[in-house]
Order: structure tokens, then C-alpha cells, then sequence
């Protein structure tokens, strides 16, 4: 999730738990323990490809993050005097706001290396937008609260309160990928299509209108299922360019990135490069994350030492209305044939 939600959820954890002793400093201390896990982003692993795959690697590790609560609460205890409340208590706050951290970051679509150093497929319940503000304004209001009116036992329930709002409404998110995904596959067994895998995840800023990716060997589907939905899903068949794989093979990048994503990729030839897609994050036809693996010389496709990023903007906000449209009315066409196609223009390698 963004910055902004992480650090919320940490104050409200703590200013709940130890706000009656902290006072307002509980919701300072655990606004900053609640972003320590993303200090990772300032490491440099290399290339592109690295960055984004080691992200939420080490730093969000239950395993690393446990002990790491268990040495800040013995120091802490070494050194605090008497605040009133016990090393137990003391460890438990540290240890949610830590932990609560990397579980908020698996309910978005990146993925969160929630067991390193082993090493499952990164977990990503694609159940939230990585911004939902449903989920992040009952925090900062209680948050804002008890920093300007104090953390007396106002400040403590409000916070508690904030935080069993959120966990609801999170909760409730699963519903929508349940309903989304079993219109998907009904839709699909009257096709007589067989997926090789189905992966789904709000569109942006809400949890009403769900995007569907279905996986079908050359080929993948993309379909918008709401909540207001009154007919069946619309599939709208998409070129993968699975054949373009071929000559990655050998890149160490290329065989982590797909471990990384479980294979949800699309492969492009642009001009005379060869661009690997994340379709699990963003839009259809606006991903962040999209990769320059391999450039053609003479015929044959060059590996790139260190794989840059294609730099891309910031997207279409007209789309955003058009699928805030969506939502209501059934009837409003949204090309995602032609949103993914402008994946095959020129662009630039960040």
C-alpha cells in the first residue's frame, strides 16, 4: 500500500495499544516503525528487474520482522525507566505495527516475500488497489484526532475503532473478487475456454469494478465485472506474444521476473526491442512496471546486461471516469482491446 496508509495503520496500532502511556508520541512512533519495512526502495540491486523483485524481499519477512521486534523491545526495555507498562505489551505493539506492514502490502497485486528467505511465489491476494481511501480514511481521521485533541481514551478507542472499520471493509473486499471471478468462470465454461490461470484485481481507487485476467496459452482475456452487473462478462481476447519468450531463456532476470509474477507477463516487439509486461499491476494498456530484456542485431535478439525500466506517464485520467462509469452502467464500452494494444508503441527505456 502507499506510504501514507502504512504509516496510519501503524500509529492507529500503536496509539491503541499504547496511546494511554505514549500519548501522541505512540502515533509518531508508530507512524515511523509502520514505514520501517520500505527503507528497502534506497537499495540499489542492479538493474530494474532487481529492484522490483527484491523489494518487500528481506525487509518485509515475517521471520526477519519477529526478531527484529524482539530486539527493539529488549533494548527499549533496558533503557525506558518505568513507563507503566510491561516489556510484553511493549514487544506485541512493536511486533503488529512491523508485521501489519508486510500482510497490508500481500492484499495488493505486487507481491510480498511474506516467508524469505524462502521462497514461494511472492503472495499477492490482488484483493485492494494499491490506494483505496475507504480503507485509509477512518486511520488518518483517527490519527488527525489524536494528534490535535490527545490520546486520552477518546483518542485510544477512536483509533481502536479506526482500525476494526478498516479490517471490515478489507474483509469485504474478497467478496468482490469472489463475485468477479465466478461470473469469469462461468462466462468461460459456456465459451468452452480453458484457462491455464485466472488472476483478478480492483480497478483503480475502488473495490465496485473488478478487472479479470484469464491466461489462455498465445492468448489472454481481459473482462470488468461489477458489482451492478445485470448480464454476463464481456472477454475481450488479447494477444500474449508467448513466441517471443524463446530468447530469454537464458537471462537470469527474465526466469526471476516470472517467478516473481507467477507468469503473468505479455511479451512485445517495439521497434527493435523486446518488452516484457507485468499485466497484474495498473491498467489495461498502463503498466508501471514493463521491461526492455533484449535488443535485435543482425536478426538475432541481444540480451541486455542490466535490464532497464520503460519509462511510462502517469496515465489517462479521462479513463479513470470511464471506468468510474463503468461501474454503474453495464453498457459503457471500454476498449480494453485498444488500451492494450498501446502497449506496442514506441517507448522509452528508463
Amino acid at each position: 500500500m502507499d506510504s501514507i496508509t502504512q504509516a496510519v495503520l501503524g500509529a492507529s496500532i500503536q496509539g491503541a495499544l499504547l496511546g494511554r502511556w505514549q500519548g501522541r508520541k505512540a502515533l509518531l512512533y508508530g507512524a515511523m516503525l509502520g514505514t520501517l519495512p520500505d527503507l528497502d526502495v534506497v537499495i540499489d540491486y542492479g538493474d530494474a528487474v532487481a529492484d522490483m523483485t527484491f523489494h518487500r524481499g528481506f525487509s518485509h519477512s515475517l521471520f526477519v520482522l519477529s526478531g527484529l521486534a524482539l530486539v527493539m523491545a529488549w533494548l527499549f526495555s533496558r533503557f525506558r525507566g518505568s513507563p507503566g507498562y510491561s516489556t510484553q505489551r511493549l514487544f506485541w505493539t512493536i511486533w503488529l505495527v512491523l508485521i501489519t506492514h508486510p500482510i497490508l502490502d500481500s492484499f495488493t497485486s505486487y507481491g510480498t516475500q511474506l516467508f524469505w528467505p524462502l521462497m514461494p511465489t511472492p503472495t499477492a491476494w490482488s484483493n485492494i488497489f494499491i490506494i483505496d481511501p475507504l480503507y485509509s480514511i477512518p486511520l488518518l481521521v483517527a490519527v488527525l484526532v489524536g494528534l490535535l485533541a490527545g490520546m486520552g481514551k477518546t483518542g485510544v478507542r477512536l483509533c481502536t475503532w479506526a482500525l476494526a472499520l478498516s479490517s471490515v471493509y478489507m474483509a469485504s473486499t474478497f467478496a468482490g473478487k469472489y463475485m468477479a471471478e465466478k461470473q469469469v468462470n462461468a462466462e468461460l465454461a459456456r465459451q468452452g475456454i480453458q484457462a491455464e490461470a485466472i488472476f483478478s484485481t480492483p480497478t483503480p481507487f475502488n473495490t465496485l469494478l473488478w478487472r479479470v485476467v484469464v491466461m489462455d496459452g498465445e492468448d489472454y482475456h481481459e473482462a470488468l465485472v461489477s458489482w451492478f452487473d445485470n448480464k454476463p462478462p464481456k472477454l475481450e481476447r488479447i494477444p500474449r506474444g508467448t513466441s517471443l519468450a524463446q530468447p530469454l531463456a537464458e537471462s537470469p532476470a527474465y526466469r526471476r521476473l516470472v517467478w516473481f509474477t507467477d507468469n503473468l507477463l505479455r511479451y512485445d516487439q517495439v521497434d527493435d526491442q523486446l518488452i516484457v509486461t507485468d499485466i497484474r499491476l495498473g491498467m489495461t494498456g498502463y503498466h508501471p512496471f514493463r521491461f526492455a530484456f533484449a535488443t535485435l542485431e543482425d536478426g538475432q535478439w541481444k540480451l541486455a546486461e542490466e535490464v532497464p525500466q520503460i519509462a511510462v506517464d502517469r496515465g489517462d485520467y479521462s479513463r479513470l471516469k470511464q471506468l468510474w462509469q463503468r461501474i454503474w452502467d453495464q453498457d459503457v464500452d471500454i476498449p480494453l482491446r485498444a488500451w492494450a494494444d498501446e502497449l506496442t508503441r514506441p517507448t522509452t527505456a528508463g
